[in-house]
C-alpha cells in the first residue's frame, strides 16, 4: 500500500493494522519516504541483518568443518605443501 504523508498522518491507526498484513509505503514530496511494517516484519529484518564477530564465525566454522580441516593438516603434515620444490624459471 502507498500512501502520502498527510494521508499516514491522518489515518496513522489504520495504517499500523494495514501493516500488519502488508507494508505501508509513505510518499513525501513525491518521493518514497519511510515504510511502516509490523513489529514481526521489523524484528525478521533486524535478526537477519544481525552480524556476528569475527571469533564467532571462526568458533562456527572450525566447529561445522573440522572434520575437513583434521584431514588437511593431515594431509600437510604426510604430504608437506604441494609446492615445495616448485622452481620460478
Amino acid at each position: 500500500m502507498q500512501v502520502t504523508a498527510t494521508q499516514a498522518k491522518n489515518k496513522f491507526g489504520y495504517l499500523c493494522a494495514q501493516a500488519k498484513t502488508e507494508e505501508v509505503i509513505v510518499e513525501k514530496d513525491g518521493r518514497f519516504d519511510s515504510v511502516i511494517l509490523s513489529y514481526e516484519q521489523f524484528r525478521a529484518l533486524k535478526d537477519a541483518r544481525a552480524t556476528k564477530t569475527i571469533a564467532q564465525r571462526k568458533r562456527e566454522f572450525n566447529e561445522t568443518y573440522k572434520d575437513w580441516l583434521a584431514a588437511q593438516k593431515q594431509d600437510f603434515e604426510t604430504n608437506g605443501l604441494w609446492c615445495d620444490g616448485v622452481v620460478a624459471w
